[in-house]
Formats: structure tokens, C-alpha cells, sequence
């Protein structure tokens, strides 16, 4: 019976749906082995190291890639970074199809002047410290001042914004890094403005993530009426779904009750970021309104939250921050799936669907299999993450966790994740 090899770099969402696209369509007559290759020494992408600690159900979905890890002709390779252990020319040689998950990582930068002083930092550097991923495990945010503006307005912004106005103890039973909770509670930030560029009517916050705010125990969330209002009567008397139910999340928001806590979250819309000020380091943003006018937040603290590219790969042609594709086809026994394929949209079960359609072209394609490959006779380093070294870096962390009530602590050093592998 013919097996195909199939070789997925990324072991974020988009990766194990693919690969859980591959079983799917497997038949007697169809077989597939799959081999996933990780930069880091822990699989799951953003759901580790992208979701907000404060929202552990969406991480759940991680129970689905553990079924598909442990499914027959599945292996992880982790620890393995394409191009330095291995070589994309390689894997397309021995390989019946490579399928490019490797998400996107980079932050969109505004172009504007004083981006780059420090106290100016990108949510993509930011939810990954809170996170614990390795790469960013020594970052040091500013949180040395009263006042931080996060610009964008879509659920990354919000969660960093909600991250940085939390009381920190409400981050006690999470799986918070050490290091971001310990930063976070010695924080001397008390006020976060969430700046957007349009209207509340075009803002890419999804409901769920809106109606959670009244729900915080010890911030004021604060949401002008007369936006919203204006917003209303801009979206006209039939807005679609999404923006009808944020509007009316909105809504509420802006009827909250204020003032009662020290902390406070608070929406601006309809500015625009015009430069970021300071004397060697950020100290305030000037901002262009719609009507007009000039106005200046002073603050220690900008993060943007308005994109982000995917880092390109040797070998491989991008476009607008995405790998150039089409329909997830790129080239010859070539194919790409999720955020390298589409740019960062949707949420994370939207790269089910996206997956499953390319791994249908990918199928389509198959001609002849190539002779069996044995990946680890191919690949560079000694030290290579299988999926029972990851059971076992797994096991720890829930293991760190439980006396403190918390889902897991998580090691955030390479060297700390393959010892804890047995490497």
C-alpha cells in the first residue's frame, strides 16, 4: 500500500489541522505519514504562546493537537529550526509534499517617527514575554510609569491592554510566566488607552472578547456614549452581525458605572497615531483626531497591536507580509496553511477550514510516492523534541503548577525545556 510523506514546518493551530486534514482523508487505499518540524522545543504556536492567560478555555483546543500528535504516522520534531538544521531543498527532495505553517510572528510598524525609542514596543514582542516564550523570556517592558497606550483594535490589542490594567492577582491561577507576573505586579501602570484609528463600527474586537470587560473586578472600563451613539447611527439600521453585536457590547461598556477602582482601561476611536515624543525614550504620542485636531497622551508605554508579517524563509517568495501563494499551492510538492498563507486574520479555529482545503489540493496533486525518509539521519542538532520528550516537558509544568493552583508553570529557557525533555 503506497504511503506519502508529508513534512509540516510550524506546530502552531494551522500545522496540526493540517495534519489532522491528512488523517482525515486517509483511506486503505491512501495512507499518509506525517513529520512536524518546530523551531522550539514545545509545539502549539499561539495557543501557547499567543492566547491571553485570563482566557484558558480557547486553549482547550490544544487537547485536539495532543489526538492528532498521538495519532499512527504522526512525529514531532521539535527544537528544529528550517535552515539551520535543516534545509528546505532538503525536505522538498525527500518529501511527497511540505506544507509552510509557520504562522506570522513579526509586528507591523506604524512608519511614524520616534517608533523606535525605547518605551516603543510591538505586541508581538509583548504577548510572547507574558507568555513565556523563549525568545522573549528576557524583554523589559516599561511598566515604570502611570500611563500606557496601546495602539489598534482588534482582540490583540484588548488583550494587551486587559493584561497590562488587570489587578495582577486576578493572574494568580493562570499560566501567566513567573517573570511577566512578577514585572506585572511591581507595575506602576494605572491607566491603558486603547487608541483606534476608525469608528467603534469598524473595530475588529470580536463580542465575546467585549462583553468580558464589565466582568473585571478591579478596573474601570471606560467607553465614551457619544462614540458609540455616533457609531450607531454611522453602522445605519441594518449593520451586519459582528458589528450589531459589538455595538451593542459597546454599549454597555460606555453605561458602566466609573471611577470606583484605581485601575482604568479606556477606548479612544477615530485617532490617528501621528509620532511618538520623548527625550531619549517614549514620554508621549501625538495623535491626529477626525475632526481635526491635535492631541498629545503622555505616557512611559506604547505597544502596537496592528498586524503582523510573516518572517520570511529562505527559498521562499513573500508578498505583503505572507508567503505568495495560490489557493495554498507555491510551488512544486510546495503548499502553505494559516497566517503565512492568508496574513493574520480570523481566530484560531478559522485555520481548520483553511487547512482542510489545501490539504485537498495537496492531495490532488500526489503523484508517485517517494522512497521512506528517516528525518532524524537528516537533521543537524543532537537534540531534537519527539513527542514523548514533549509529554515529558508537559507533565512537568502541570506538575509546577498544581500546589499554586495554577494550570502550569512554564519553563522558559531552552535549556530549562530540554532538560525538563531529558536532553
Amino acid at each position: 500500500m503506497p504511503q506519502y510523506k508529508v513534512a509540516i514546518v510550524g506546530a502552531g493551530p494551522a500545522g496540526y489541522f493540517a495534519a489532522q486534514a491528512l488523517q482525515n482523508l486517509q483511506t486503505d487505499e491512501l495512507k499518509f505519514s506525517i513529520d512536524m518540524i518546530e523551531r522550539l522545543p514545545t509545539p502549539w504556536g499561539l495557543v501557547r504562546s499567543g492566547v491571553a492567560p485570563d482566557h484558558p478555555k480557547i486553549k482547550t483546543v490544544a487537547k485536539v493537537f495532543e489526538k492528532i500528535a498521538t495519532s499512527d504516522g504522526f512525529s514531532l520534531y521539535g527544537n528544529v529550526e528550517l535552515g539551520t538544521d535543516i534545509s528546505l531543498d532538503v525536505l522538498k527532495a525527500k518529501y511527497d509534499a511540505v506544507v509552510i505553517a509557520t504562522g506570522s510572528a513579526t509586528g507591523k510598524k506604524l512608519g511614524i517617527l520616534g517608533e523606535e525609542l525605547p518605551g516603543s514596543i510591538s505586541a508581538a514582542e509583548f504577548v510572547p514575554w507574558y507568555n513565556g516564550h523563549p525568545d522573549f523570556a528576557n524583554h523589559e517592558p516599561n511598566l515604570d510609569c502611570d500611563t500606557a497606550v496601546v495602539i489598534g483594535a482588534g482582540n490583540v490589542a484588548m488583550d494587551v491592554a486587559r493584561m497590562l490594567a488587570l489587578e495582577p492577582s486576578e493572574l494568580d491561577a493562570t499560566d501567566t510566566a513567573t517573570h511577566a507576573l512578577e514585572a506585572l505586579r511591581n507595575s506602576k501602570i494605572r491607566k491603558v488607552v486603547i487608541s483606534a484609528r476608525r469608528g467603534p463600527e469598524h473595530a475588529a474586537f470580536t463580542s465575546p472578547e467585549l462583553r468580558d470587560l464589565p466582568k473585571l473586578e478591579y478596573t474601570n472600563v471606560v467607553m465614551s456614549a457619544s462614540d458609540v451613539s455616533a457609531a450607531l447611527e454611522r453602522a445605519g439600521a441594518e449593520p451586519e452581525k459582528e458589528v450589531r453585536n459589538n455595538l451593542e457590547a459597546m454599549r454597555l461598556i460606555s453605561e458602566l458605572e466609573q471611577g470606583k477602582h484605581a485601575r482604568t482601561m479606556e477606548f479612544q476611536f477615530l485617532c490617528t497615531p501621528k509620532e511618538f515624543r520623548g527625550n531619549g525614550k517614549v514620554e508621549e504620542v501625538l495623535f491626529n483626531t477626525s475632526a481635526g485636531e491635535e492631541k498629545v497622551i503622555k505616557c512611559g508605554l506604547v505597544i502596537t497591536a496592528i498586524g503582523y508579517v510573516a518572517e520570511p524563509l529562505a527559498g521562499i517568495s513573500y508578498e505583503k507580509g505572507k508567503v505568495l501563494n495560490a489557493e495554498g499551492r507555491v510551488g512544486e510538492n510546495l503548499y502553505v496553511v494559516g497566517w503565512a498563507k492568508r496574513g493574520p486574520s480570523g481566530v484560531i479555529g478559522t485555520n481548520k477550514s483553511d487547512a482542510a482545503d489545501v490539504m485537498n489540493l495537496l492531495v490532488a496533486d500526489m503523484k508517485e510516492p517517494k522512497p521512506s525518509v528517516d528525518l532524524i539521519s537528516l537533521i543537524t542538532t543532537n537534540k531534537v523534541i519527539s513527542q514523548s520528550h514533549w509529554e515529558s516537558i508537559n507533565a512537568a509544568e502541570i506538575a509546577a503548577g498544581e500546589p499554586h493552583g495554577k494550570p502550569r508553570i512554564k519553563a522558559v529557557s531552552r535549556e530549562e525545556l530540554l532538560r525538563l525533555g531529558g536532553l
